[in-house]
């Protein structure tokens, strides 16, 4: 029986190091308490200093689900300073997550509900079982949707933001492809496999491009099209400084040559 708690797995295998990040709260659904908002906020942080690291791939232990949400029985405890300071580490823990400068991919096996969901948007992507259930059910609970929620209408839309967090309502998986929120669905069965090609890909791709790219595509978020664009002039210039560009192209037609 493990202990609940955030569990760090990192795999080498030849050209790649790829970690896998566990939520271990099972029996209560994966569901946040502040000890597990801290330790996944600090084990994001570790990784991030992980200059060989290719990916990560962020996950709930069990079957049952991703995240449940936030622990209630916490919820229920609360004032307004110490809701200020719960939802302010949560942000932190989402914040670490979209900070980390290799893909996160978010593997979505159950309940991705509220807080869980918020986790789940902080991914740059996201594959979920075909019975995985999505929803931000706050307003049941006399709370808004807030932090990582604001991230939802540039995933969604507008329309589908509202109905999600005005309603409280839980969407399928189909409708959560349907919706754009997750990139992949799956059987159970085939949710590693469905990750697993993710990784190879990126893998696949040159370390160092790889990362300048998700670093440009958070500026993207924060910046107007024109200073996304001008960041863009500096990032393909940079590139050239750390001469991936140039061995990647010697061996495009290297390959060529050979016929491959």
């Amino acid at each position: 029986m493990v202990d609940a708690g955030v569990k760090v797995n990192v795999e080498e295998h030849q050209d790649r190091r790829i970690a896998r990040v566990t939520l271990h709260n099972a029996k209560k659904l994966n569901c946040l308490s502040t000890p597990l908002i801290v330790e996944l906020t600090e084990a994001f942080t570790r990784l991030a200093k992980d200059g060989t690291l290719r990916a990560v791939v962020l996950t709930g232990a069990g079957e049952r689900a991703f995240i449940g949400g936030a622990d209630l029985n916490e919820l229920g405890g609360l004032c307004a300073d110490s809701a200020r300071l719960f939802i302010t580490r949560l942000h932190r823990a989402c914040k670490a997550i979209r900070d980390c400068p290799v893909p996160v991919i978010g593997r979505i096996n159950g309940f991705c509900l509220g807080a869980g969901l918020e986790v789940a948007a902080s991914c740059d992507m996201r594959a979920a079982a075909d019975g995985a259930r999505f929803g931000m059910p706050e307003v049941r609970m006399g709370l808004p949707s807030v932090i990582e929620a604001a991230l939802l209408p540039g995933l969604i839309g507008w329309g589908k933001t509202r109905e999600m967090l005005l309603t409280g309502e839980l969407s399928t998986a189909a409708e959560a492809l349907a919706m754009r929120f997750v990139e992949k669905v799956v059987p159970a069965g085939g949710l590693d496999a469905a990750v697993e090609t993710w990784l190879a890909a990126i893998c696949r791709a040159a370390p160092q491009a790889v990362r300048a790219q998700k670093a440009l595509m958070n500026r993207w978020e924060r910046v107007s099209v024109e200073e996304g664009v001008l960041a863009s002039i500096d990032a393909l210039s940079d590139a050239y400084g750390t001469g991936e560009p140039q061995a990647a192209i010697r061996a495009f037609f290297d390959q060529k040559k050979q016929g491959r």
